[in-house]
């Protein structure tokens, strides 16, 4: 059974979940940039969460399918055709051989994910599928995907589902996420501190798997720019001697040398996913123990629907 690429898109990948236990050897995480999202189109075919998917990036790829399947879109908001004809995200598509499937350019969110029931053949390295674009491992031969590229996977029944509204996750040109003081957030001046929490930022053109850089104030730091490589981990915000703060995202490296000012909580890690160039972004400042009950709300409310939903949000 196989899917053909013909257009790739901007950026598409094959993900899944992260790398676990890796960073001490200097292997980031990896995985979907929004692991929520590859959730919902996983669970729409009914494989497991993290089974392989296509991940695409403000624009999306356009695929032949070699074989009878089905599968899923989920992720940001975009035009979904299959051999012409316009199909909704959030449901369950049972798509036949030669049936051509386009995702155009994402309007509001910046990935989707495309699941195909069985899950998708690739390169487990280290524990997982997921891609490493850095180092050239996982997923399809450790790259973007190209056209002529064919994907295989095992063909595997699903029933026909539909996402509730109320799991759909709300894309938006403006997001607003929990964050907590860090290491080294006293090395900001008081107004600075003020800044980074009371701003609304915009998520300039930087804005990768790695991380994503902030446009607003610029914020003054006491660091001499030779301050120790410490670990970092995805959520991380680090302030360069710039004074513009960096969100680290998916891909972002295992350790950093510039001050580490904030931490994105836990529970609103995915949303990182879904921002592009343009977006607002606020930090809602939060004590630990409130990101951990913001965690644990979230949780309950979305277990329902995924079971697994303390594993996903990592």
């Amino acid at each position: 059974m196989s899917i053909t690429v013909i257009s790739p898109g901007l950026q598409t990948t094959l993900q899944s979940s992260p790398r676990i236990g890796q960073r001490h050897l200097g292997v980031p995480a990896n995985g979907a940039a929004d692991p929520l999202s590859l959730a919902m189109a996983n669970k729409l075919v009914g494989n497991t969460w993290d089974a392989t998917a296509m991940e695409a990036t403000l624009l999306g790829p356009t695929l032949r399918f070699e074989s009878d399947c089905a599968f899923a879109v989920a992720g940001a908001h975009a035009k979904i055709t299959l051999s012409g004809k316009t199909q909704a995200p959030h449901t369950t598509i049972f798509a036949q051989a030669g049936d051509e499937l386009a995702i155009g350019g994402s309007q509001t969110g910046a990935r989707n994910y495309i699941a195909v029931a069985g899950g998708l053949d690739a390169d487990r390295v280290l524990g997982a599928t997921s891609t490493n674009l850095q180092a050239g491992f996982g997923g399809f031969h450790g790259r973007v995907l190209q056209a002529d590229d064919v994907l295989e996977f095992t063909a595997a029944e699903a029933a026909r589902l539909r996402t509730p509204k109320r799991f759909r996750l709300q894309m938006s040109a403006s997001w607003a996420v929990h964050a907590c003081a860090s290491v080294e957030t006293d090395l900001l001046d008081a107004d600075s501190l003020a800044d980074l929490f009371d701003s609304n930022w915009t998520v300039c053109r930087r804005a990768d798997r790695m991380g994503l850089r902030l446009e607003g104030p610029t914020l003054n730091v006491d660091s001499d720019g030779r301050m120790p490589s410490a670990g970092v981990v995805p959520g991380t915000i680090q302030c360069p001697e710039d004074g513009a703060p960096y969100v680290l995202a998916a891909d972002a490296g295992t350790v950093g040398g510039y001050p580490r000012i904030a931490q994105v909580a836990r529970a609103d890690r995915h949303i990182l996913g879904q921002l592009r160039p343009g977006d607002r972004l606020r930090l809602l400042r939060r004590e630990p123990d409130d990101a951990v009950a913001v965690l644990g709300a979230k949780i309950d409310y979305w277990k329902e629907w995924l079971p697994e939903i303390a594993t996903i949000l990592l």
